[in-house]
């Protein structure tokens, strides 16, 4: 029989209630066929019992009895529906790999699940799943994409399809929890509320995209920095090499010279010694010669030649007085001190040329201009007129108590504040006896009485009695200066949160104040203190930056 013909045969033999192949088919007296439970069931139903079909009436119910020419065809297309099954199932069937969803009704080998049916909660493969793509009747079934446990699709209390969605207790129900359990709830389908989740899920999957978006920048910024990290490494690895090494040459020709300065030294005491050494020796030959004829004479028993040769014997012989003549030891004894001392001021100077004067020149290219705000000056404060200039008064003016004023202590503070970034300026101190100098956050409190300190805000260092300078670290730290500055440059680093504070001139590094954690701005802090009767009149000068140091 053909694949056509069975197609044919299998839509003549369905039962037109039930719509699926005849299962114990029977004739009715009207001559329609009908399985056997359907019909009885649908006559069980009706007071009169009809033909489902034509709508003929039996006034009483007809014997009803088996079609067997029926009942054989329907057996025959039976046996080859499933011999063609197994046949094709066999030689042309896909198998389910791992993590594919197997058919349910292959035997032996599953082959590989293309649909899932709701209704006959089954999952079937290419072959069996043609009756339902081809048969009249099962074509009314949902299919789905093939899923496995279809059991937990269904309502477990009426073993019916979950198709609605109650949003009022947030689960899937069957119609029968509609009508039942949930009736007084709202409900929508399945598609509808997916649809809503689906719109979430976007939104979820936009937020995700650009959580990861953000972390994907922070990871470029990490990178980044440390790439410009080791970036810096290298170039300070490559300046410490280089002024090692000629810190190192200076060690190494100041030695030399020690040494070449010592040899020399030696060499010519030798020469000398040599030499005196030398005329000695002749002298002691001349001398030798000499008593070697006085001894002849001495034992001569010519009294004439004796008596003439007496006078020129007894004559001085040539000879000088060697009395105040000598060689005396050298002493080395604070060669190597004065050495190592020239060496320290080699040092200094090569330090100064390769590696201070960078190091503050690299800073000095963060230079920002700076004035006063004389708005934040303390009332006993002059400002100059271009605000680069302060000094104390002696006078307490008579000027508006705004907010931003200082009331007790001598301060300014400059107009411009930085957030970010790194910034500059230098501030001469000459002549002075007593100042603070330093930055501050916007936010520091200027009424009244405070501490120059982190906590309160404040990164400054200072002088006091001309001579005795100070970082102020929540307690004061000394600081020994080899040199009096006469200009201080202030370096700031934003993120880094270092403060750094050097001697112009002597291009050197007074102090620094590290890890510190900047969430404020900060400006500028000027302190020139009293003016304790002229001896502390100098002003504080913001300089212009020479960067040729």
């Amino acid at each position: 029989m053909s694949a056509a013909s069975n197609l044919r045969s299998e839509d003549q033999f369905l039962c037109s209630i039930c719509l699926n192949v005849f299962t114990d088919p029977v004739s009715t007296p009207c001559g329609h066929n009908f399985c056997n439970q359907c019909i009885t069931e649908h006559w069980n139903s009706k007071v009169i019992c009809d033909c489902p079909l034509c709508k003929e009436v039996f006034y009483k119910r007809p014997q009803l009895r088996v079609n067997t020419f029926i009942s054989e065809v329907v057996a025959q297309f039976r046996h080859e529906a499933e011999h063609k099954a197994s046949s094709s199932s066999s030689s042309e069937q896909q198998a389910a790999k791992p993590g594919e969803v197997p058919c349910d009704v292959c035997s032996g080998t599953k082959g590989k699940a293309l649909k899932s049916c709701l209704v006959c909660l089954v999952s079937y493969c290419q072959t069996h799943l043609e009756p339902h793509l081809t048969v009249s009747g099962l074509k009314k079934h949902q299919l789905m994409e093939p899923v496995e446990n279809l059991e937990g699709r269904m309502c477990p209390k009426h073993q019916k399809p979950l198709e609605l969605f109650c949003k009022s207790e947030q689960t899937c129900v069957c119609m029968m929890c509609a009508v039942l359990e949930h009736k007084t709830h709202e409900f929508v389908p399945l598609s509808e509320e997916c649809e809503g989740k689906k719109t979430e899920l976007r939104k979820t999957e936009a937020e995700m995209q650009q959580m990861i978006q953000k972390r994907r920048v922070k990871i470029n910024e990490i990178r980044e920095c440390l790439k410009k990290s080791k970036a810096a490494a290298d170039r300070e690895k490559a300046e410490g090499v280089e002024v090692f090494t000629a810190l190192m040459q200076c060690v190494e020709r100041d030695l030399n010279q020690m040494m070449k300065r010592m040899e020399e030294e030696e060499k010519a005491r030798e020469k000398r010694a040599d030499g005196l050494i030398k005329d000695l020796e002749e002298e002691i030959s001349e001398l030798m010669k000499r008593s070697l004829e006085v001894e002849q004479l001495l034992h001569s028993e010519d009294h004439l030649h004796l008596l003439q040769v007496f006078s020129s014997l007894k004559a001085a012989p040539p000879t000088k007085d060697w009395t105040e003549v000598s060689v005396r030891p050298s002493s080395y004894e604070g060669t190597v001190v004065r050495a190592v001392a020239q060496l320290e001021e080699t040092l200094s100077k090569e330090m100064k040329k390769n590696l201070f004067d960078p190091e503050l020149k690299r800073k000095q290219q963060f230079a920002v201009g700076v004035t006063l705000d004389p708005d934040t000056a303390h009332p006993n404060l002059i400002l100059s007129d271009d605000g680069k200039q302060v000094s104390d008064g002696d006078e307490r003016k008579k000027l508006p108590d705004n907010p931003k004023r200082f009331s007790f202590c001598v301060c300014v503070l400059g107009k411009q504040s930085f957030s970010s970034g790194k910034f500059y300026f230098e501030v001469q101190v000459k002549g002075k006896t007593d100042w603070d100098l330093g930055v501050s956050k916007e936010s520091i409190t200027r009424k009244g009485k405070f501490t120059v300190s982190p906590d309160e805000g404040f990164w400054t260092i200072r002088l006091r009695n001309g001579n005795e300078y100070s970082a102020y670290e929540n307690s004061p730290v000394r600081l020994s200066l080899r040199f009096v500055p006469e200009k201080v440059g202030v370096f700031v680093d934003y993120e880094e949160g270092l403060v750094s504070f050097y001697d112009v001139d002597a291009a050197a590094l007074i102090y620094s104040f590290t890890g510190c954690c900047f969430t404020d701005k900060l400006l500028p802090f000027f302190c020139p203190h009293l003016n304790d009767g002229g001896k502390n009149s100098a002003p504080l000068i913001i300089c212009p930056v020479n960067q040729t140091v």
